[in-house]
């Protein structure tokens, strides 16, 4: 086990840009403080003594930025953001690894942190009061992977921690209740005909639910993941109407009879016809060729609201990476081309003085304003996009608020946030292949980890509803050099055509495992067995729901015949992608997910009441009438109307939002947004190509 933690300092963590940035945010709090600085702090975890030359390339490893001196004006350390306690941070997996493979045994892993130090008044007032209650502190870390250690005391970042167990929900003669408890508790946004419905169930099972199955259907058959609002039974104004909305999105879709449309509505992407292209990919013999290929094309839109409504940086980062992971996880395996991002929120309030079209309406504390989304949420998505290797083309960006006439204020408090993008697919893999009873079934990626708990049902619920700790659990954080990992894992694997031993590919996103393993034996129609302690964990203390359901980033899904497991862990182990066996496809249609360590069965549930026919909602509205009010054109002023349009943001220059990201990456983009000698933003189209050696696209 390791016995001690030897201590490296590292290069600054903040440019001066960004120190810049957080000093404005620290001075909001307490203007006492006058500078701050910050640097990366390395914890090197051992398991034996350090030699001379390990020391030497272990400071030689950890050297990759220039040391800069503290700033005059800073003064003593005040505290170190560490990972949080019994948790493995992605950084982490990947130095130790790196540590690993150049000798350094003596190492059983090395982690990093950042030490501040903060100038002023402040700078000694290192008292180790709780994270919450330190607004400081609040702003020097993400409380849901990290926490501040006032002390130096590094102790907990060796200690194993102990894994919470299962929990299981007594519904004696009150199942109703006790279900309705447990909704409210656990933030799971059922509706009343879900908890009848649930309450029917187990009284047929003729057990107790356990937290696992619960926030499972949950996450399941939230609005994110079943679209309950958009094939709801609509009644308006009295007559039930014909179509929901989702039949009326699949409307043109029925018209057309299908034609040129491969795949609709029934994948993670959309997939139209293409052409036969020349691809540049590395062949069975790892040698690249251009081999010609039938190339079809991919698209896919979705949002990203809510976790970007409450953490813009990570929610629209992990936004883009859902939306990415969508693309790569189509039929067999496909391959992201190119992205868009949009964004649609309140008035910005950029100044100290409202704008004439501002209504200085405030906003509810638990979600940033509109001017701290469109500060950070455009950075989260490229930063996502540009790591990834991914360049985002196209988007939008528009601001809206209104009040009615009885002075009801309208707008986008809670953001928009859009990712999509187009990608290609190969003719053999766009539709699954057949899962065999006994096919392995995998999870390829990164670890789970404790971040975005719940996020399908909070996504779910109105603003405001659910808890605030509850809303801030819920937004995931990212890692593209995982996903990208993933990728090339995805992308050799469909190199080999036919012999692809991917039979059928998900990706996970919202309610993590306990969405994306039923769905994929769901559409396979199999069942699957799994073991929840197969799953590769980052945070020994969770529970079984806590593994099951947490939505950690940058992770697959997939089934591969038990032939062809070997090929795959070729691949996997070449790139250096992490996987794991988690369980096997059964004949009967039905999740069992059983706890080797704790000697449990977290989940038991037939697909049939997972992923059946909950009931279905049922909305009702009533018209109002419109009251227009006359326009009274000869009241503008012509030169201040003019100021004012063009200051606008919806007609302002997007430009910002564009030179963020590297818009050339690939190779294969024909045309990006900026037009002409000046390179101006106003391209209409954004067009890349099929292949290197075509005009197609």
């Amino acid at each position: 086990m390791p016995s001690r933690v030897e201590i490296l300092t590292g290069p600054p963590a903040l440019s001066r840009a960004r120190l810049a940035a957080r000093l404005g945010e620290l001075q909001q709090i307490d203007r006492r403080v006058e500078a701050v600085f910050a640097e990366y702090v390395h914890f090197l975890i051992l398991r034996d003594d350090l030699s001379g030359t390990d020391r030497d390339a272990a400071r030689a490893l950890l050297t990759y930025g220039p040391r800069r001196d503290l700033p005059e004006r800073v003064g003593a350390e005040f505290c170190v953001v560490t990972p949080r306690s019994g948790t493995v941070s992605p950084w982490s997996s990947k130095a130790s690894d790196i540590f690993a493979r150049c000798g350094l045994e003596a190492v059983a892993r090395v982690e990093r942190g950042v030490r501040w130090y903060l100038g002023g008044d402040v700078a000694c007032a290192r008292t180790p009061l709780l994270d919450r209650e330190d607004a400081l502190a609040d702003r020097l870390h993400d409380r849901m992977t990290e926490t501040v250690v006032f002390d130096d005391d590094f102790a907990a970042l060796t200690e194993a921690a102990v894994s919470r167990r299962l929990r299981t929900i007594s519904l004696r003669d009150d199942p109703g209740g006790a279900l309705a408890g447990a909704n409210e508790r656990l933030g799971l946004a059922l509706s009343d005909d879900e908890i009848d419905y649930l309450a029917r169930a187990y009284s047929e099972f003729g057990r107790n639910p356990t937290d696992a199955e619960l926030m499972m259907f949950a996450q399941a058959n939230s609005e994110h993941c079943r679209h309950k609002i958009f094939n709801a039974n609509w009644r308006v104004d009295g007559h039930r109407q014909p179509k929901s909305l989702f039949a009326m999105i699949r409307n043109t879709y029925q018209r057309i009879n299908g034609e040129g449309i491969l795949s609709a509505y029934s994948d993670n992407a959309a997939v139209i016809e293409g052409a036969e292209t020349a691809r540049f990919f590395p062949d069975a013999e790892h040698v690249y060729r251009s081999t010609p290929v039938s190339t079809h094309v991919l698209m896919k839109v979705e949002t990203h609201n809510h976790p970007t409504a409450i953490a813009p940086y990570p929610g629209a980062a992990t936004g883009s990476g859902g939306e990415i992971r969508d693309e790569g996880a189509v039929g067999r395996g496909s391959k992201p081309k190119a992205g868009l991002v949009g964004f649609t929120t309140s008035h910005l309030e950029l100044g100290p003085a409202l704008e004439p079209w501002e209504l200085g309406a405030g906003k509810p504390d638990r979600i940033a304003s509109a001017r701290e989304i469109m500060l950070d949420g455009p950075l989260g998505a490229a930063a996502f996009n540009n790591e990834y290797g991914r360049p985002c083309l196209a988007g939008y960006f528009r601001t809206f608020e209104a009040v009615r006439r009885d002075g009801e204020a309208w707008g986008y408090h809670k953001p928009v946030m859009v990712a999509g993008g187009v990608g290609a697919i190969a003719e053999p893999h766009v539709t699954a292949a057949e899962v065999p009873v006994g096919s392995k079934l995998i999870v390829l990626g990164g670890p789970a980890m404790l971040i975005g708990l719940g996020g399908g049902a909070a996504s779910s619920m109105a603003s405001g509803e659910s808890d605030s700790d509850l809303d801030f659990a819920s937004v995931q954080r990212d890692n593209a050099e995982m996903q990208r990992r993933c990728q090339e894992v995805i992308d050799r694997c469909c190199a080999m055509g036919d012999a692809n031993p991917i039979r059928l590919i998900h990706d996970v996103g919202a309610g993590g495992l306990s969405n994306a393993l039923p769905e994929l034996v769901n559409d396979a129609s199999v069942g699957g067995r799994f073991d929840i302690r197969a799953v590769p964990n980052a945070d020994p203390g969770m529970s079984p729901m806590e593994i099951w359901c947490n939505e950690a980033q940058e992770r697959y899904v997939m089934a591969v015949a038990a032939e062809d497991l070997p090929v795959f862990e070729a691949v996997a182990m070449r790139e250096r992608c992490p996987y794991a066996v988690v369980g096997e496809a059964t004949a009967e249609k039905r999740v069992i997910v059983n706890d080797s360590a704790l000697d449990g069965t977290p989940v038991d549930m037939p697909l049939g009441t997972l992923l059946g026919k909950p009931p279905r909602m049922n909305r009702e509205f009533v018209s109002l009438p419109r009251g227009t009010e006359p326009f009274h054109y000869r009241r503008i002023d012509l030169a201040e109307a003019i100021d004012r349009v063009l200051r606008f943001p919806a007609v302002a220059s997007k430009k910002f939002l564009i030179t963020i990201g590297d818009r050339s990456i690939t190779g294969l983009v024909a045309r990006d947004q900026m037009v002409g000698p000046h390179q101006v933003p106003v391209s209409d189209v954004a067009v890349t190509l099929a292949g290197f050696h075509t005009v197609r696209g």
